[in-house]
């Protein structure tokens, strides 16, 4: 046997031989999340296997949805396939909600993106927790988008800070009341008015990237001005005078 044969048997021991771990996986993460093409990067492989990372690879880029299995829980996150490549998915990207028995999770199935896409070291890593988060915020925008400038809501007062208070107008959907415009008097904090988990009634002023501004004391404005202006109509029903003909009139004789 050549000294060539030997060197390459030698080397497909070692490739069997070998076990990865977890942490090899975790030690990957933080390339992870650069935003990379990394099909560029590849060497040309038209073989079945090199076409399903070029695959992996262009999935990762469209940020494709996949529903992947959970085959088992190991240290540090859990397990599951994809077409048959072995993938992790860590404890931190397994949900937008804290994890707190890994366990619990195998045999479920899970809606993940890749984030990792490595053929040279076979790292395929997958996130569950991008998943949730844009369909959390796809579902923010849609309960913004029944709110308008000028509109008059009601919700409740979330939390108190020093410049304002977060009032919650539906579930993910929260305004600023800007201290100034809690009260028509001048206030030094927001506690001096307002309570958390207290019902108020605000006034949308405006919505920005996002972002909703709104008022308290613009509707007591409007309600002190509407009280102000408000008149009453008075129908008579009598006149008044001073003839005596008119004071003779209904007398009878």
């Amino acid at each position: 046997m050549s000294e060539e044969m030997k060197k390459e048997l030698e080397t497909e021991v070692k490739t069997e031989g070998s076990v990865e771990t977890m942490e090899d996986y975790a030690a990957e993460l933080e390339a992870s999340y650069a935003v990379l093409d990394q099909r560029r990067d590849l060497p040309e492989d038209d073989s079945a296997e090199g076409q399903k990372w070029a695959q992996f690879a262009q999935m990762m880029e469209d940020k494709t949805v996949i529903k992947v299995k959970i085959s088992e829980a190991v240290k540090g996150g859990v397990v599951a396939f994809v077409d048959e490549v072995r993938a992790f998915i860590p404890a931190s990207q397994l949900s937008a909600e804290y994890v707190e028995k890994l366990e619990d999770w195998q045999g479920k199935h899970v809606e993940a993106v890749i984030i990792t896409a490595d053929p040279e070291k076979k790292r395929l890593v997958l996130s569950g927790r991008e998943v949730e988060r844009q369909k959390r915020e796809e579902a923010r925008k849609e309960r913004l988008a029944q709110f308008k400038p000028g509109d008059v809501a009601e919700g409740t007062v979330d939390s108190l800070k020093d410049y304002g208070a977060f009032v919650k107008l539906a579930e993910g959907v929260d305004g600023l009341v800007h201290i100034s415009q809690i009260s028509t008097q001048r206030i030094k904090h927001p506690g001096a008015v307002l309570k958390e988990g207290q019902t108020v009634k605000v006034k949308i002023l405006s919505i920005a990237d996002g972002k909703i501004s709104l008022s308290m004391k613009a509707l007591a404005e409007q309600e002190a001005d509407r009280e102000e202006h408000e008149t009453f109509n008075y129908k008579e029903t009598a006149s008044a005078t001073t003839g005596l003909g008119d004071l003779l009139k209904g007398l009878k004789l």
